[in-house]
């Protein structure tokens, strides 16, 4: 069956329910999913949203982490909870026949988290040494780097992580507040796959969340990128030079024209051997293994950004590169051979993104998350399919602001 979306109602709250029913497998997959509720509510702590997902996988205080993770382990449920950008995320995953006491798990986690000094302490521990060990990734430096550049003064220029200061300082209370405030019905979305009908599906759901608080919905905050291009260099003992680049770009999350910039971006510096990046950086010049760059578009933000590494003796030439391609590319536009090319893979490549349910529905929510109708990704590949070359072209050509680079540059 094709995915669709309903809603139940608990506690006065209308709250989407988006469903596929698949009998291939006897395997029920689910999701809640609470919106404006990631590393983007962040604006007092860096990292709280990421250790309160990390609270919730310690299990309930009744039975601790090792008890619950054993019960679990048992029937083969698998329970889990993530922290995204703009998402906080619980996942549950079962075999049908154990579907009903997976929620009853997650009904008991969700009343009775693992609210301890202990739990708070070993995350506290963890995340600090992870912390710690990414010092010395200079991707990750890098990558945070381009962020604080590009996003500065705002939730969205630190690290998702949090930094060693700001996980040090996160306490208890910080963490029961999140969950209190973000975990409740008001914000979410309830995402079901599986042997499962969807009566079976509401009825359930109900019962688990009829637990949580009623609270608030807020709308998911939009940052702007820095418009004057400016460029950081660290440095580190280190054998390689790590450049990381970014620019704004101009779009909303619900943009008609998104299915233009997805063809765009994979001939500058998303499609791998063949892309511009790639063809300058590596195949002519040498300077790099492999070079990236893509388009990022949420509610949050809307940007452009890429990557690689060079020898150190190269690296102004590898970033004058990156610079002259993308001027390249904006003045000129693309060729016919190029775009047929594109159209060719990601129209062939279809299937493979959508061949698992999971897959599926995920594109299914990301529909409903960014406000487009039902089928919008199938009405998208038609358009790419039938987009002329000069569309492509003026579009490309008017976006004259991912001129403005900015670059976060780690070398010796």
């Amino acid at each position: 069956m094709a995915a669709k979306i309903e809603h139940i109602e608990i506690k006065g709250v209308n709250i989407p329910v988006i469903f596929e029913e698949d009998k291939r497998l006897p395997i029920v997959t689910t999701q809640i999913v609470f919106t404006d509720s990631g590393s983007i509510s962040d604006t007092k702590k860096a990292g709280l949203a990421k250790f309160s997902a990390k609270l919730l996988n310690e299990g309930t205080k009744r039975l601790g982490s090792n008890a619950f993770a054993e019960k679990l382990e048992s029937k083969a449920i698998q329970l889990s909870a993530h922290a995204g950008t703009e998402t906080f995320v619980i996942e549950l995953s079962s075999l049908k026949e154990e579907y009903s006491n997976a929620l009853k798990e997650l009904t008991l986690l969700l009343k009775d988290p693992n609210y301890s000094q202990e739990s708070m302490s070993k995350i506290q521990t963890m995340t600090l040494g992870n912390l710690s060990r990414k010092e010395n990734d200079y991707d990750y430096v890098a990558g945070n780097e381009l962020k604080k550049i590009m996003f500065e003064g705002t939730v969205l220029g630190q690290p998702s992580s949090g930094t060693i200061e700001s996980v040090k300082s996160i306490t208890l209370p910080d963490v029961k507040s999140f969950i209190a405030k973000h975990i409740v019905l008001s914000r979410a979305i309830i995402v079901v796959g599986g042997d499962v009908t969807l009566s079976e599906v509401k009825k359930n759901m109900k019962k688990t969340l009829e637990s949580l608080e009623v609270g608030t919905a807020s709308k998911v905050p939009h940052f702007e990128v820095r418009k004057t291009p400016k460029t950081k260099i660290i440095k580190k003992e280190t054998k390689q030079a790590y450049i990381y680049f970014g620019s704004p770009y101009k779009m909303s999350v619900d943009d008609a024209e998104y299915y233009k910039a997805r063809v765009a971006t994979f001939i500058l510096g998303t499609g791998g051997f063949g892309s511009r990046l790639m063809e300058e950086i590596r195949v002519k010049r040498g300077l790099a293994y492999s070079a990236y760059a893509r388009v990022h578009v949420s509610k949050s933000s809307s940007y452009m950004s890429g990557y690689l590494q060079t020898k150190l003796d190269s690296m102004d030439e590898a970033k004058e590169t990156v610079t002259e391609v993308i001027a390249k590319f904006v003045k000129n536009g693309v060729t016919k051979e190029e775009l047929e090319q594109t159209k060719k893979f990601l129209l062939g490549s279809e299937p493979l993104r959508v061949e698992t349910m999971s897959q599926r529905l995920n594109r299914t929510f990301m529909e409903y998350y960014k406000g487009f109708t039902l089928g919008h990704s199938v009405d998208e590949l038609e358009k790419i399919k039938n987009l002329k070359l000069k569309d492509l072209n003026k579009y490309i050509k008017k976006h004259t602001e991912i001129l403005d680079i900015s670059y976060a540059i780690v070398t010796k």
